[in-house]
């Protein structure tokens, strides 16, 4: 199973090294990680989705806490809002340009550059509906493809309440 975890941390410096090599020294894979301000510029909050089971969430959860920068661990698995932003750059043809345009609105992605031979198309969403837009499009040849990670927010209050 996928774990979604927020972290709030202090916005210095090597945090990210200090989080990034807790994870080395203990052995967990990390699936994607997204880091970014707040509303507040001294804190920082990354989204890390870890795989595993329970276990592995409450170890990463405690090594975590030890850190003297992070402020606060989360379990935003469930019932949170996830998105992750992608960008394609797909082979574009001038006879199959109408049908990648049609599918790229259906799937409410926008056309964000046009070359002679390629599109380069922005989709967000979840997980599944960008493994699906891509799946489409390996059709027309994809050429590059860069992903940022799931970022996530409980639902709800401020507190997820």
């Amino acid at each position: 199973m996928k774990y979604t975890i927020a972290v709030l941390v202090e916005n210095k410096p090597g945090v990210l090294a200090r989080v990034a090599s807790l994870f080395r020294r203990r052995g967990f894979n990390i699936e994607s990680l997204t880091v970014g301000t707040t509303e507040r510029e001294d804190l920082s909050r990354m989204t890390i989705v870890v795989k595993g089971d329970e276990k592995v969430l409450e170890q990463v959860t405690k090594q975590l806490n030890k850190l003297i920068e992070v402020i606060k661990v989360s379990d935003v698995s469930k019932d949170a809002v996830e998105r992750e932003l992608c960008l394609i750059r797909v082979n574009s043809p001038p006879e199959k340009r109408g049908e990648i345009i049609e599918l790229a609105n259906i799937f409410r992605a926008r056309i964000v550059d046009v070359a002679r031979d390629s599109f380069i198309i922005e989709i967000t969403g979840d997980e599944d509906k960008i493994n699906a837009f891509i799946d489409l499009m390996r059709a027309y040849g994809i050429k590059e493809v860069a992903r940022t990670g799931k970022v996530a927010m409980v639902r709800g209050g401020k507190n997820g309440k």
